[in-house]
């Protein structure tokens, strides 16, 4: 059924107020968010996603921003909430050829301006570095950055003043007073910002059916201090390796349980240095190289590792294949300090039951208090709401799921409106009543090893029937007039005959005979055809499957 919707063809927003997700509404993750408004657009975040099993050979998704490329003289700038890859990784991709200015605070342009010298654009890319709570001006978009407690040094809000009002779009965010780093703002200064009114609260839903708070970074220490302090033997700790508030907390717990602490991934050293060069981990215990850690007496070593979402090339994958220098054995632990990423479940389940056969005892946030996330529960969101005091809530950042509920919440709790939206609805916000007037183009983008190229091209369209079916090679060599010369060679791969190869194979070349004879002549094409079809009704009948049947024709 086409869209009631047309796709929107004016360039400039107009004297409005217009808001459109290219990426994080409707899933998690990959957020990208537009505002515009008096003729120019402002861009909120540019993230990625990772790729699932419907992505073969690929490892990171990109969003499609065409629509921001049909409009690049009127984008101002991308304001970067914070330095999650779900916010910043798409940037070494895409910034250089958007050519507009990336605003970030220290620490998140410290990350985003490494992972662009690893992509070799450093010098492309202007960065502009803000410090909290300072002001700045794009276009019609008055900006500052409003501290807000994450899993992650420098979480903050945006707060958005136009002529229609003002937004506060919070980034991911939690709250917790005993954050082990960085700042957050109060309950005061964020009361202020409500009374000073704000039109719209542009609010993570993440965790919008959990009726609990978060929880706080403080329980998280006592968690891990009672489970690594009981350990007996080596340790292995794995989180996010962007969780900076963490990382402090494993250097506390490491001192509390009289442990050296061995750090085991290039994401985890990259990030100790970042935070370290701009201010933060202050008092992290000096580390232990990989052979020092090997000769320390088992129960003196905490480990902390990346790979705790079952990436295979990290360093937690590899410990449990015995391909890392660093070892675990029977009687040794690993702890999960991390949340299990919808989607990875089986990748995840691959380690631990490498690890389990291993003897090494598994521990996660099911069997003792040893994370907590990042983003608000449903307390934290009401109290959000009774700070602000926003017009209306528009959620972000979720599944439609989250979003739908999210809306609901924010009603039932007092906000007086809400607005549902999902990646490429064009939402105009003001004047008047919110609603929906067009449709921006969205989509995936693969990042295939040196390659971008559209997710559901066709390169992966190809590569998942491959995955799906297998694939059949036949060479011809015939002479001018049509007819065969010697005998057709077929080949397979992925084809699901297994001890009946041989009579497969000679059935499938005398289809491919059979499709000569019947087509002699010099029409190629319908030749390549006849012996594709026949080869591929001798696969169906023997296997059930319909597989890729390439022919190459040798005229001799």
């Amino acid at each position: 059924m086409p869209s009631l919707y047309r796709k929107y063809q004016v360039t400039n927003p107009k004297n409005e107020l217009l808001f459109v997700a290219l990426g994080g509404s409707g899933e998690i993750g990959m957020n990208v968010n537009l505002y515009g408004c008096n003729g120019k657009w402002l861009m909120v975040d540019c993230g990625v996603t990772f790729a699932d099993p419907d992505y073969p050979g690929v490892d990171v998704l990109l969003p499609d921003l065409s629509f921001v490329e049909e409009r690049l003289g009127d984008l101002l700038g991308i304001v970067i909430t914070h330095g999650h890859e779900d916010h910043i990784g798409a940037l070494p991709y895409l910034a250089a050829d958007l050519g507009v200015p990336i605003y970030a605070t220290p620490f998140t342009a410290g990350l985003i301006r490494e992972k662009l010298e690893e992509e070799g654009v450093a010098n492309d890319v202007k960065l502009k570095l803000v410090r909290e709570n300072e002001p700045f001006q794009l276009g019609p978009f008055d900006l500052s950055y409003v501290p807000l407690a994450h899993s992650i040094p420098e979480g903050n809000a945006i707060l958005i003043g136009t002529p229609h009002g003002r937004i506060l779009h919070t980034g991911d965010w939690k709250i917790d007073e005993e954050s082990a780093i960085g700042g957050a703002s109060t309950e005061a200064e964020l009361t202020a910002i409500g009374d000073k009114g704000v039109f719209a609260l542009v609010c993570d839903s993440t965790n919008v059916f959990n009726p609990e708070a978060s929880g706080t970074e403080a329980q998280v220490r006592e968690g891990l201090d009672a489970v690594i302090g009981k350990a007996k033997g080596r340790v292995l700790v794995t989180t996010f390796a962007s969780n900076v508030a963490r990382l402090e907390t494993l250097g506390q717990v490491a001192r509390d349980t009289g442990r050296q602490l061995v750090v085991a991934g290039r994401s985890l050293d990259r990030i100790v240095r970042v935070a370290k060069a701009v201010g933060y981990l202050k008092n992290f215990p000096q580390t232990v190289d990989w052979d020092a850690a090997q000769k320390l007496p088992r129960d003196k070593v905490l480990i902390v590792a990346t790979g705790g979402q079952g990436e295979p090339r990290a360093a937690l994958g590899r410990i449990s294949e015995g391909t890392h220098p660093l070892k675990l054995d029977r009687g040794d632990s690993v702890v999960f300090s991390s949340r299990q990423i919808p989607g990875n479940e089986t990748a995840i389940g691959a380690i631990q039951n490498r690890l389990a056969a291993a003897g090494v005892e598994i521990v996660t946030e099911r069997q003792a208090f040893v994370h907590v996330s990042g983003h608000p529960g449903r307390p934290e969101l009401e109290q959000m709401y009774r700070w602000i005091r926003p017009e209306l809530v528009m959620p972000v950042h979720g599944e439609m799921r989250h979003l739908s509920e999210h809306a609901r919440f924010a009603i039932a709790s007092g906000v007086p409106g809400a607005v549902i939206q999902k990646d490429g609805d064009i939402i105009r916000l003001a004047p008047g009543t919110p609603q929906k007037i067009g449709e921006a183009t969205v989509g995936r983008l693969a990042v295939d090893g040196d390659v971008i190229l559209p997710a559901d091209g066709q390169t992966l369209n190809e590569r998942r029937k491959l995955a799906l079916y297998g694939q059949i090679s036949v060479a011809a060599a015939i002479r001018k007039d049509g007819s065969l010369i010697g005998e057709p060679e077929v080949r397979l791969q992925g084809v699901p005959v297994e001890e009946d190869r041989d009579p497969f194979l000679d059935e499938a070349i005398d289809a491919a005979e059979e499709a000569i004879r019947s087509i002699r002549g010099k029409d190629r094409d319908k030749l390549r055809e006849a012996i594709r079809l026949g080869v591929r009704r001798v696969a169906t009948r023997w296997t059930g499957k319909k597989p890729i049947v390439d022919v190459l024709l040798i005229e001799a």
